[in-house]
């Protein structure tokens, strides 16, 4: 797959969006980052910003959370290699020691039901500062590590991991709150229950009052 390596970008995903082929581009730094539901991600030198861009994904949109698993699994993969134990806080974002240090954005096109082009941004902590007001949320790999982690080869080793394909299985495997008290918002309610599971298609199921309902990532957030 074609790999383009920036030094400064404003976001790999914007970047990657000129192509009209499948593509890889990898960023130092971002000045413009981006998250979930429009947020900024600091994106500071020291960290590795990837956007990998698939067309005509061989399998449908009913399939469209296998993305996000392949991509989420890959990053504990990544960080496993490097002595690190990670865990996904649904639906995405990778921690390490109840601190986040990967963030991923995923936009799809779809045509009719199939994928016509999937574009996965991953920002991962690995030797940056973190910024003041972010210190009791976020971490790095060399943070966590005690010691700088060479960034090409966290960059090469995620390369890898992403061109993999991964169960559902694995990817609960990294769910540590599965079975514990969380806290769902929706919109301005917010109310307790059990995360319970993770269906086929990506939906967390949570016990509440002896009931259970399914929430798509899209819909509420949780709290652990």
């Amino acid at each position: 797959m074609k790999t383009i390596r920036l030094e400064r970008v404003d976001s790999t995903n914007l970047y990657a969006k000129k192509f009209q082929e499948d593509v890889i581009v990898i960023a130092r730094e971002q000045t413009a980052g981006r998250g979930t539901k429009g947020r900024s991600f600091s994106s500071l030198k020291g960290g590795l910003y990837l956007t990998k861009v698939v067309h005509d994904l061989p399998f449908g949109a009913e399939e469209l959370f296998r993305v996000m698993t392949d991509a989420a699994v890959a990053v504990c993969k990544t960080a496993e290699a490097f002595g690190l134990y990670p865990s996904i806080k649904w639906a995405n974002d990778v921690f390490l020691n109840g601190k986040k240090v990967c963030g991923i954005l995923i936009e799809n096109v779809l045509s009719g039901t199939k994928i016509a082009s999937s574009s996965v941004g991953i920002g991962v902590n690995v030797n940056n500062l973190i910024p003041e007001e972010l210190k009791g949320i976020a971490t790095s790999f060399s943070e966590e590590a005690g010691r700088e982690i060479p960034l090409d080869e966290v960059e090469e080793v995620l390369l890898q991991s992403l061109e993999r394909q991964y169960t559902l299985e694995e990817y609960k495997s990294y769910l540590h709150f599965l079975g514990k008290k969380i806290t769902v918002y929706a919109g301005d309610e917010s109310f307790e229950g059990i995360a319970k599971d993770v269906d086929e298609i990506g939906r967390l199921l949570v016990e509440r009052e002896g009931k259970i309902a399914a929430y798509a990532a899209a819909e509420v957030s949780i709290r652990l």
